[in-house]
């Protein structure tokens, strides 16, 4: 899982994919596909992520995940989600449920939306009543 953390710890953007193992070549497509080569990483001390020396990672403990309570966070709501939405999952489709719940996490962190745009717009104007609107 990767995502990007606000300053006060809510979760800006979000992506999941599954991997085979957690091998530096398995973790390093999501690194490749969602990660930015100058962003700061922050991982847990997993030695999966010792031999990816392109990206600027900087690994701490774990701390029995009281490092990391924003990904705990997210792993069970992701988790509560497909339990939720699906009687069953396919393996062969975990991608596809991962990527669908990606694209409605990040969709609702991102209020800069067409529709929030002409709606924020709207409110800002005056009125305009029907007299005005009808060519005479």
């Amino acid at each position: 899982m990767q995502w990007n953390l606000l300053t006060q710890g809510k979760v800006k953007r979000f992506y999941a994919l599954k991997i085979p193992d957690f091998s530096s070549k398995s973790l390093r497509t999501i690194f490749e596909k969602h990660i930015s080569k100058t962003a700061q990483v922050t991982t847990d001390e997993w030695k999966g992520y010792k031999p990816i020396k392109d990206f600027d990672i900087t690994q701490i403990p774990s701390n029995n995940g009281k490092n990391f309570p924003t990904l705990h966070k997210i792993i069970h709501q992701v988790k509560s989600w497909i339990r939720g939405i699906y009687s069953w999952v396919s393996e062969f489709n975990i991608d596809r449920y991962l990527a669908e719940y990606s694209f409605r996490i990040n969709r609702s962190q991102n209020k800069d939306t067409i529709f929030n745009s002409l709606i924020k717009r709207m409110l800002e104007r005056e009125p305009i009543f029907q007299p005005l609107l009808i060519c005479h």
